[in-house]
């Protein structure tokens, strides 16, 4: 597979109030500035809010893998036990392979932190075609927690599934590839 140079990533913020303009996103913003203090390739990070909303949301993610030729796609919010919450349902509906070790890596890192409420949390990854998505909470200091906890595997991911390649600061995230 050839691979593009430039990684294209979208950062989904699910929140009924933020898409009706009465809260102020702050996930989106923390994801995105995460992103851009980690990575040391070319990446085009676009933003998205949307209301909370299993078909919405995953009309959202097909938009997005399919239409815009997305890599990289990170969901905050609607991630918790709320009625409304259903974000890991509507990846569900999307994605062809679950990579459950995600949410697990995610759940311990807050677990570690000291925040009980994380075994609430029902984060998860999966693999639509050559697009990586990765559900995360909407509280900035726990998005920063959860990719922390994950990102070092992302790079070879996005090899395998033959998404753009991209490369991290080491001072911050040592993406981990096989040797040979």
């Amino acid at each position: 597979m050839t691979q593009r140079h430039t990684a294209r990533i979208a950062i989904v913020t699910v929140s009924d109030r933020a898409s009706r303009g009465e809260y102020e996103d702050k996930g989106g913003p923390a994801a995105e500035a995460w992103l851009r203090a980690t990575l040391t390739s070319p990446a085009e990070i676009a933003r998205r809010i949307v209301p909370d909303g299993r078909e919405g949301v995953a009309a959202t993610l097909r938009q997005l893998a399919d239409g815009d030729g997305a890599d990289l796609i990170l969901i905050t919010g609607g991630t918790g036990p709320a009625p409304r919450d259903e974000t890991p349902e509507a990846l569900a509906d999307v994605i062809e392979k679950e990579l459950p070790g995600f949410g697990e890596a995610m759940r311990r890192a807050s677990l570690d932190e000291g925040v009980p409420t994380a075994i609430l949390s029902r984060q998860t990854a999966g693999i639509r075609d050559a697009c990586l998505m990765i559900t995360l909470p909407g509280k900035p200091a726990a998005i920063a927690t959860c990719l922390d906890a994950v990102f070092a595997a992302v790079p070879y991911c996005l090899d395998l599934i033959g998404a753009a390649r991209i490369e991290t600061d080491p001072a911050r995230i040592v993406a981990f590839r096989p040797k040979g």
